[in-house]
């Protein structure tokens, strides 16, 4: 390509340095570019206003290569988003059908010598005291994300921006969104959202969403500002994803969006904090570092995104927002892997998670956080199914007092440790006390008041329960889970159609939890709907890799009259038994729909001596209220404690 030396193009609100070979965004940071994308935006910019055909466009960027056009296709759609295009927009770069791309917006051109110029002139005319320096400009951790070379080219862009910013006469702009500083002190909601690969084809949704799992945890510890939750974000990972759209439908003010791309040791980060109301960007960031710099990439966002709202942190809440739980890139991204697999909530993926975090406290011993991940893991397979009480409960335990032992501060761990004496050790007050502790050190933690509520319901304690639910929801209203233990709250509180309308909610966000399914058969059978009961557990069997439906659907046969059925279904579950683990909580339910106390009381017994989780219901489960004046019941509950 014939390139003019020494020259700057300027568009919109970005600079395309010809003799640097730098893209500089609205801030004056640098935006890495490879090489071949490089090229591409600087030919578009040289001739825009005119359509370039397909096969000139190829011809100048590989002028002694024959590639295809899925090559030029992959340029243009990493350019669209590294200049913030959303999909079906055309602010930049315009596809002429049949034929090639145009430029659209006006391009201005300018010496390097001109902009240097400029610059110094107006930095003499101004006061020293009144000089900005580097520490002006970013209170952030410096970082090597711009080559020693670059440093003058970026100093000059950010002290333009600074002297237009003096003269009062224009904000700067992201992706062609205006900066309105002033809409910032009503910003209370924010949403980080899943970040994106800059190439489709090395897409890693594990690094994706490990990167806004840790942003999410590190801004959600400030009491100012509630952050959604990863499990409501994890949907919009979409790389088409309107992070607009997004906002609206999350019912956030703000929302932090990026992309992100590792190349051997490299990382790439983009990153963007949006206002949803108008699409104002209120921070923008690039960063190029090797992969063993991602914390201090991660520091500077967290860093920017809370001095950007505005946000004021307490001394406690500032050293959270760039804590390290570890320095080694290795483990955390062992530890992200790990997140991710149990984020499925299937019994192969939680095997996966549990090697995932025991690789990362193999590689990092004093990672608190993959201690509570791991505990997380393993507390997990009882309630799947994978694994007896027994086996599982104990090394949850012990990973979560080890997470504890490292970092007492941990949420995350003594939301864990308040499941392990909730289901396991039947502990209530233990229980109890760990997940006000977790509600205590992260008041914004949904998952840490939905846990709580879990306790309350199962003890009997429905208004504080359903408190404790609604401020779950009212942080992250998008989760399945969350939404799901709300009904199921509801429904134990004798409040059948509103547990039935939540489930309805349930739907509108998934059609296919099979959870949902599961519920809403529970609620038909208590309002003995049993065909419509029978109906949904089927629905939610098919849609499931979990034994629970089995016995629901025995259960249903049983009461319903159909007995034979339910006897069929007592079969199927006892040879699913001689293959995997199978509750014996399971049987005793059967058993007590088809009305054989003796039966249901022995597989309770069995139930209590392996200390399995559904055994924590029998409090407040309708179903066993006939079982209630029988002594032998009565002492297994009271040797519970839970009388």
């Amino acid at each position: 390509m014939n390139e003019p030396q020494a020259h700057i193009f300027e568009f919109g609100d970005f600079r395309v340095d010809t003799a640097k070979r730098l893209f500089l965004g609205c801030d004056g940071e640098s935006i890495s570019l490879t090489p071949k994308v490089f090229q591409t935006l600087l030919y578009l910019v040289q001739h825009g206003g005119r359509v370039i055909d397909k096969d000139e466009l190829m011809e100048a960027i590989w002028p002694d290569t024959v590639v295809e056009e899925n090559n030029l296709n992959q340029n243009i759609s990493t350019l669209r988003r590294v200049l913030g295009e959303n999909r079906g927009e055309h602010r930049y770069i315009a596809t002429v059908s049949g034929r090639g791309y145009r430029f659209v917006p006006e391009v201005r051109t300018r010496t390097g010598e001109d902009t240097e110029r400029e610059a110094a002139q107006e930095a003499e005319r101004q006061p020293d005291e009144e000089k900005p320096t580097v520490a002006h400009i970013s209170a952030a951790p410096q970082l090597n994300h711009r080559p020693a070379t670059q440093q003058r080219t970026v100093w000059l862009a950010l002290l333009a921006g600074i002297i237009l910013l003096g003269l009062g006469g224009a904000a700067f702009y992201f992706w062609r969104t205006p900066v309105k500083p002033a809409s910032v002190s009503s910003i209370k909601t924010i949403a980080v959202l899943p970040f994106k690969p800059l190439v489709a084809e090395n897409h890693d949704e594990s690094l994706e969403m490990g990167m806004a799992d840790t942003l999410i945890a590190r801004l959600s510890y400030s009491r100012e500002i509630v952050v959604r939750p990863l499990g409501s974000v994890r949907k919009y990972g979409d790389l088409q994803q309107d992070p607009l759209g997004a906002g609206r439908e999350l019912n956030v003010e703000s929302v932090l969006d990026g992309s992100i791309q590792r190349w051997g040791d490299h990382v790439r980060v983009n990153v963007r904090l949006v206002s949803v109301a108008d699409g104002a960007s209120l921070w923008v960031g690039t960063f190029d570092e090797k992969f063993t710099n991602i914390f201090a990439v991660q520091d500077v966002i967290s860093e920017k995104v809370a001095k950007a709202l505005a946000l004021k942190l307490s001394s406690e809440e500032k050293q959270r927002l760039t804590k390290r739980y570890t320095e080694n890139a290795e483990a955390y991204e062992l530890y992200l892997k790990g997140r991710y697999y149990w984020g499925k909530i299937t019994r192969s993926e939680t095997r996966k998670s549990i090697q995932c975090f025991q690789q990362a406290i193999d590689v990092d011993p004093d990672y608190a956080l993959a201690y509570a991940g791991l505990s997380d893991a393993y507390r997990t397979l009882p309630i799947a199914h994978d694994t007896p009480s027994k086996d599982a409960f104990p090394q949850a335990k012990a990973a979560a007092m080890k997470a504890l032992e490292i970092d007492e501060s941990l949420a995350e761990a003594h939301v864990s440790l308040g499941f392990i004496k909730f289901w396991f050790d039947w502990d209530w007050d233990g229980a109890e006390s760990e997940f006000k502790r977790a509600i205590e050190l992260n008041p914004n933690e949904a998952y840490a008041h939905v846990s709580y509520a879990h306790l309350l319901s199962n003890l009997g304690r429905h208004h504080e329960a359903l408190a404790e639910a609604k401020r779950a929801r009212e942080l992250d209203p998008l989760s399945l889970r969350i939404n799901a233990l709300e009904a199921q709250f509801l429904l134990y509180a004798g409040r059948s159609d509103e547990a039935l309308a939540r489930t309805n909610k349930m739907f509108e966000i998934d059609p296919n939890f099979w959870v949902a399914h599961n519920w809403l058969g529970r609620i038909y059978l208590q309002k003995q709907m049993y065909a419509e009961a029978l109906a949904a557990f089927n629905k939610a069997k098919e849609l499931s890799d979990s034994t629970e439906p089995i016995p629901q659907i025995g259960y249903a046969q049983a009461v319903s009259g159909q007995r034979e059925q339910a006897r069929v279904t007592l079969e199927e579950l006892r040879q699913l038994s001689n293959k995997e683990n199978v509750p014996a909580y399971f049987f005793a339910l059967i058993y007590n729909g088809l009305g054989e106390r003796d039966e249901a009381l022995k597989w309770l017994e069995k139930s209590y001596q392996e200390r399995e989780v559904q055994l924590t219901f029998t409090k407040v489960d309708t179903r066993w209220n006939e079982f209630r004046s029988d002594a032998r019941f009565a002492a297994l509950i009271k040797r519970m404690n839970l009388e």
